[in-house]
C-alpha cells in the first residue's frame, strides 16, 4: 500500500481550506484518508503562523514509516524544517518566450544607441 501525505480540498467555490493529511495513494483527493496531520488555509497572509498548521511529531512518525509527500506538503516541510531542501530544477519555464527575447534585443539595441549618440556628438564639438 502505498502511502502518500498530500492535501485534500475542503471549503466552498472560490474559498479553498485544505487539511494536510496521509492517505493511501489509490484513494480519491477528497476521499478516504488515514490521518489528518494539520491544515492549510492559502487566503491567509504568506506571515501568518495560521496559515500551515502541522503536527510535525506525527508527520516525522509517516514519513519514517516511508510515507512519500506530494510536492506541495514538501515544500511546506522544508518551510518548516522537517525534511531537507531539494534542488528543483526549473530548466524551460524561467526562460522568456521568443516575443520577449526579442523586445529585450531591441531595447538593449535602443538603450546602445542612445548612449552612442551622446558621445558623437561630444566628439564632434570638440
Amino acid at each position: 500500500m502505498a502511502i502518500k501525505l498530500r492535501l485534500a480540498r475542503g471549503g466552498s467555490k472560490k474559498r479553498p481550506h485544505y487539511r494536510i493529511v496521509v492517505a493511501d495513494s489509490r484513494m480519491p483527493r477528497d476521499g478516504r484518508f488515514i490521518e489528518k496531520l494539520g491544515t492549510y488555509n492559502p487566503l491567509l497572509a504568506k506571515d501568518s503562523e495560521h496559515r500551515v498548521v502541522m503536527d510535525l511529531e506525527r508527520v516525522q512518525y509517516w514519513l519514517g514509516q516511508g510515507a512519500q509527500t506530494t510536492d506541495r506538503v514538501s515544500r511546506m516541510l522544508e518551510a518548516a524544517g522537517v525534511v531537507p531542501k531539494k534542488d528543483r530544477a526549473n530548466l524551460k519555464k524561467g526562460t522568456p518566450g521568443k516575443a520577449a527575447q526579442e523586445r529585450a534585443e531591441s531595447k538593449a539595441a535602443k538603450a546602445a544607441e542612445a548612449a552612442e549618440a551622446p558621445a558623437a556628438e561630444e566628439a564632434s564639438a570638440e
